[in-house]
């Protein structure tokens, strides 16, 4: 659920920060022999330090993380706020000015406002989304082509036990499994709400709450401990252990491309076109293949996140 998908990766982000340009260079001596102080450059002050934060879930991080290294390249100053936790408690932090930027999933993000405008289309659930955003002075830039859904899975053995292929088919069993949900379910019209679509008596009477695209709801689900989870659908585990990920055979969760969210107090700061360029470069190359190598990287061969993020930069001539 780009709901925090969350990893709580706990992983730890390396700052890397890239050496900014010199200062202006002094002006000549005046007639009375004194020498006016350098002045700042125009590049200089169009490069004002910002904050970055993500929802605490590893994928979130590692967009986050690609966003910071690219800025920092540039000779932005970065502080990394991630792990804000769900989009409920990330959310009032970004309209406190807490923090600048933040990676969004399009569809769950417009879902928070406005369940009933989302669509299968990243595009319009992105210009949706900023309209929604606009009161709160908060720009969404362009999208990227990679979309990471929502999606539950079931073990092999479970979905042969009860006959499960598609959501539908889980009404019929809701008491008889476990359920590993995210936190924030209760409140989040594509968890709860879709559920609740599907004839699941919400809240199930057997639930664990867990980070939606997060290892440890990969282990529970593997090690028996849940029946039923909640993953993001690019999430290594899924081809790792085979879980059988159910039909959405409603159609009810959205395209999930991802986007930055910037505050425009912040876009004032700096030069707009360049800085959202830099973002938008970057955006461009996050596709759906890239999110999911990017995440056996991180989930499964447990590399850090900046490490990740500056391997895939890298590769796409970006740093």
């Amino acid at each position: 659920m780009r709901t925090p998908r969350l990893l709580a990766l706990g992983m730890t982000a390396v700052v890397m920060v890239a050496a900014c340009g010199g200062g202006g260079t002094p002006t000549p001596s005046t007639a009375t022999g004194t020498v006016a102080p350098p002045t700042q450059t125009a590049t200089q002050a169009a490069k004002a330090p910002i904050k970055i934060g993500s929802d605490n879930f590893y994928e979130s991080k590692l967009v986050a993380e690609i966003y910071a290294q690219v800025l920092e390249h540039a000779g932005y100053t970065v502080e990394r706020k991630y792990g804000l936790g769900s989009r409920q408690e990330r959310i009032p932090v970004m309209d406190a000015g807490q923090i600048d930027l933040v990676p969004e999933y399009v569809g769950s993000g417009l879902g928070f406002y406005d369940k009933t405008k989302i669509t299968s289309d990243g595009q319009k659930n992105a210009d949706a989304l900023q309209t929604a955003l606009t009161s709160k002075n908060i720009t969404v830039l362009k999208i990227a082509p990679g979309t990471d859904t929502n999606a539950f899975a079931v073990r092999q053995d479970t979905a042969t036990q009860f006959s499960l292929a598609k959501m539908s088919d889980l009404a019929a069993h809701q008491d008889a499994l476990k359920w590993g949900l995210p936190s924030d379910c209760d409140t989040n019209p594509l968890c709860a709400g879709a559920l609740k679509d599907y004839g699941i008596n919400y809240p199930p009477k057997q639930r664990t709450p867990l980070g939606a695209c997060d290892v440890p709801m990969a282990t529970a689900l593997q090690g028996k401990a849940i029946d039923v989870a909640e993953f993001c659908s690019t999430q290594p585990a899924i081809a790792q252990f085979k879980f059988v990920v159910l039909t959405d055979d409603k159609a009810l969760q959205p395209a999930e491309n991802l986007a930055p969210l910037v505050r425009n107090d912040y876009l004032a700061k700096v030069d707009k076109d360049a800085f959202e360029k830099l973002l938008n470069d970057a955006s461009a190359k996050i596709t759906t293949e890239a999110l999911t190598t990017m995440g056996v990287d991180v989930a499964v061969n447990h590399k850090e996140v900046a490490e990740v993020a500056k391997a895939f930069l890298t590769a796409q001539g970006l740093m």
